[in-house]
């Protein structure tokens, strides 16, 4: 008997079948529609790209960054193309329609559907996420080239070079990373001249206890150090070597104990002072170390982290640094810069990257517990290969409402 080519349903738009695989797993459906509707960002009537399809195609932008704004809905599309008869051309919308599409979603419903979603995701048994009680996240922050646009460059700026600026405008972001898993979370951007201790205390709600977060010393001042204890969570941050930090009891693993202050005059009265433990050491046979390293941790009793193993842990702390790697040449691709023309819609593009990495960074820390390894010895490039192939043949996910086809 003769196959019958199967049709879609009168009535329903071929844009209400598009194929996301790991993506609409990460954000279903149901969270995406809630945040819409918060939001007040839900599409009111019918159209060619609803609010829900927008959202997951801005996403799905991250993926194809090398690829025009068309080409990476066709892709999108390729996945229903068994549910009609392969010679119908499936019409795509154009450049002007995505492009209106994305100004009416805006960028504060993505950033909202990122924060909810974007967590650490580490269980007991993932590798490498762990030092005795505390989960490890770090602290950092970075840039990102943005399309040479003359709204781009008011609203974020350029750097500043030998001879006048850099070729591209720039945003600032600073996040916070689980390091066993090379999440980030808590992401917070601004314009290049922003600066990073400030974008950092907007981060800070995203602390819990039951972490241990480790910064450079850039990020030590007083208030931010105090904002961020006040979490609950534990913190091991390097000072600079200049900072007074007077040594007030001498404890047993060769750390000590000091207070530090928010003024000079608090310190010369003694007053709304803050106990911190102090460890100092040096690399030595390690080529271009400094003389110095000075930590302060909140962890003040040495039998909980002895000095040695949290001076050894401190360096964990540039697993942020391949996690940017990763967003800023693996995913986004060497030498590209966020194609969107507006300030808005170049937050709305910067989300969509991370919650990106983020939904490739799941899939690899689930393949990590299988296998039973650190999430740190798989390929993220592979990854990324994977989902960028395997993401037209994945079954289809019908943000039009419905879980299943009809």
């Amino acid at each position: 008997m003769a196959r019958t080519v199967a049709e879609l349903p009168k009535g329903n738009r071929i844009t209400d079948f598009i194929s996301l695989g790991v993506v609409a797993k990460t954000f279903p459906l149901k969270t995406v529609k809630s945040v819409l509707a918060a939001t007040g960002k839900e599409s009111i009537r019918q159209r060619d790209l609803p609010a829900h399809v927008v959202v997951y195609y801005v996403i799905a932008l991250a993926l194809y960054m090398q690829s025009s704004y068309r080409e990476v809905l066709r892709c999108l599309l390729e996945g229903v193309q068994w549910l009609v008869n392969p010679s119908v051309t499936i019409r795509v919308t154009g450049k002007s329609g995505i492009s209106q599409a994305r100004t009416r979603l805006g960028f504060e419903a993505v950033e909202r559907l990122h924060d909810e979603v974007v967590r650490p995701i580490a269980t007991s048994a993932t590798r490498g996420a762990w030092y005795k009680r505390w989960r490890l996240v770090s602290l950092d922050g970075s840039t990102l080239d943005v399309a040479d646009e003359e709204e781009n460059d008011r609203a974020f700026g350029r750097q500043p070079a030998l001879r006048g600026h850099t070729a591209y405008p720039q945003v600032r972001f600073v996040s916070l990373v689980e390091n066993g898993t090379h999440v980030l979370f808590g992401t917070r951007m601004g314009a290049y001249r922003a600066w990073e201790p400030a974008l950092a205390e907007e981060t800070l709600p995203f602390l819990k206890r039951g972490m241990l977060c480790l910064a450079d010393r850039n990020f030590f001042r007083f208030v931010l150090w105090n904002k961020a204890r006040a979490t609950g969570a534990d913190l091991l941050w390097r000072a600079k070597k200049n900072h007074r930090l007077p040594r007030e009891k001498g404890l047993g693993d060769a750390s000590y104990l000091t207070t530090i202050y928010g003024s000079a005059k608090d310190r010369r009265h003694h007053r709304n002072g803050v106990a911190v433990r102090v460890i100092e050491y040096t690399l030595e046979g390690v080529p271009d170390a400094e003389p110095i390293y000075r930590l302060l941790t909140t962890i003040l009793d040495p039998k909980e982290a002895p000095a040695r193993e949290l001076a050894a842990l401190y360096h964990e702390r540039w697993e942020i640094e391949t996690a940017l790697d990763e967003l800023k040449t693996h995913l986004r691709g060497a030498r590209i810069v966020l194609r969107s023309k507006t300030p808005d819609l170049v937050r709305q593009e910067f989300y969509g990257l991370l919650m990106a990495h983020f939904a490739i960074r799941g899939l690899m820390h689930e393949a990590a517990l299988l296998g039973n390894v650190d999430p740190d010895r798989l390929s993220f490039l592979h990854a990324v290969r994977v989902v960028r192939r395997k993401m037209p043949r994945l079954p289809s996910i019908p943000p039009s409402g419905q879980e299943s086809l009809p």
